[in-house]
């Protein structure tokens, strides 16, 4: 007998089979998946990891031939500021770009039992992109707001939020719906949200490994040639080594993908919770 390939989204799971589901639909949807992220985010993520790698080498040269107590060290640093601005907006866009596609990928999946319209998702991230940006914006304020107040509200406020763009795309909420309705929705299953993004979290770091160990590599091999030297252009001649920077580049863009991985995660346990929830009114 043929095994059912198609992934159902709506039902209630335990961890083990969040990991599992998750580990499947990517088996079952690898190509299909990747390719769409690639054609709608390539050039976003390139933008982004041009970005990062300015950024790395403008603060790195900087820092290694500024003289702290001088009045233009300020100056200069304003290089830095204009690069970590450029990065964090290249960053929104690209996770934004990840977060929409992979979102509403999801919802034709399940819409269409299993088989994708592209045509419907390519219209819907064109629509929708500049509310998701919206929405990012406002979750890193509240974010950036709460690290203020204490370190468990923030990683409270974290949780939360974490649904916000899948109540965003199920349930077609606005912007500010998704984030107020995300505090009601998560209530009685905040704990065994936080246990299941933690132990995903740590699966997809580990898996990150595996883009960011050539450049590890490559910087530890080059660094024991440098050791006991006290130039700093030469130590920071390994962080914009051409090689080491290529590197560092193809760990920025796995990261990204793995961010794909960790969403459609989270998208299952938005459906445990919801089952839960509906199943808990059914028996009152």
């Amino acid at each position: 007998m043929e095994e059912n390939q198609q992934i159902e989204f709506r039902q209630e799971r335990d961890l083990g089979g969040i990991i599992s589901d998750t580990s499947r639909f990517f088996r079952l949807e690898w190509k299909p998946f990747f390719n769409f992220i690639f054609k709608i985010a390539t050039i976003p993520i390139l933008v982004a990891v041009s970005a990062m790698l300015y950024f790395t080498f403008t603060s790195s040269k900087l820092f290694a031939t500024s003289d702290f107590e001088n009045p233009d060290f300020l100056g200069n640093s304003s290089d830095v500021l204009l690069a970590t601005l450029v990065m964090s907006i290249c960053y929104l866009i690209a996770y934004v770009f990840i977060n929409i596609g992979s979102l509403y990928y999801v919802k034709s999946y399940i819409e269409n039992d299993g088989v994708v319209d592209f045509e419907e998702i390519n219209e819907k991230v064109q629509t929708q992109f500049w509310p998701f940006v919206g929405l990012g914006i406002m979750i890193g304020i509240l974010i950036f707001i709460s690290v203020f107040l204490c370190f468990f509200p923030a990683i409270y406020v974290s949780i939360v939020l974490s649904f916000a763009s899948s109540l965003f795309v199920f349930e077609q909420k606005t912007v500010m719906d998704s984030i107020s309705d995300s505090f009601t929705f998560i209530k009685g299953h905040w704990w065994t949200s936080f246990g299941c993004i933690v132990v995903v979290g740590i699966l997809v770091a580990f898996l990150g490994t595996i883009f960011s160990a050539p450049a590890l590599i490559y910087e530890m091999t080059i660094g024991t040639s440098l050791f006991g030297t006290e130039s700093q252009l030469e130590k920071v001649g390994i962080v914009t080594d051409p090689i080491h920077m290529f590197l560092n580049a193809i760990s920025i863009i796995g990261q990204f993908l793995l961010s794909a991985v960790s969403l459609i995660a989270t998208i299952f346990l938005y459906f445990d919770i919801k089952q839960k929830k509906s199943s808990s009114m059914i028996g009152n």
